[in-house]
């Protein structure tokens, strides 16, 4: 009998979801999106999308349903992380917790970044 190793889960999740391109992210969060990181604190503070809301992977079960900007199942969310493994089994988790109009960013904050989209970065970290 085989094992599962990450990319299993990654590819059955990616299967039952919907990818936008770093374009098409930037406009969904023009359009009001909420941008959803998944990745670590270390991760975020170097740099992330524009008025993005940080959760990280590890704890996005138990806590997305009291995050005050995460009430509104039917809300616009971009999920990401740093390639697109993370981002891609949260943004499963999130329909399956019945959110309604949840996306993952392809490729993830890498990608945002070779496509030269507007990043924000925590003031500590520009040192």
């Amino acid at each position: 009998m085989s094992h599962k190793v990450a990319t299993d889960f990654v590819a059955e999740a990616k299967a039952h979801i919907r990818e936008v391109t770093p374009t098409a992210g930037a406009a969904l969060l023009d359009q009001g999106a909420i941008a959803l990181d998944v990745r670590e604190p270390q991760e975020f503070m170097q740099g992330h999308l524009p008025k993005a809301v940080m959760l990280p992977r590890g704890v996005l079960e138990f806590r997305v349903l009291d995050h005050p900007q995460l009430q509104d199942k039917a809300q616009k969310i971009l999920v990401y992380c740093q390639a697109g493994g993370r981002g891609v089994l949260a943004t499963r988790t999130l329909q399956d917790m019945g959110f309604t109009q949840v996306v993952n960013l392809a490729g993830g904050f890498s990608a945002w970044q070779e496509a030269q989209q507007r990043i924000e970065k925590d003031p500590a970290a520009w040192a």
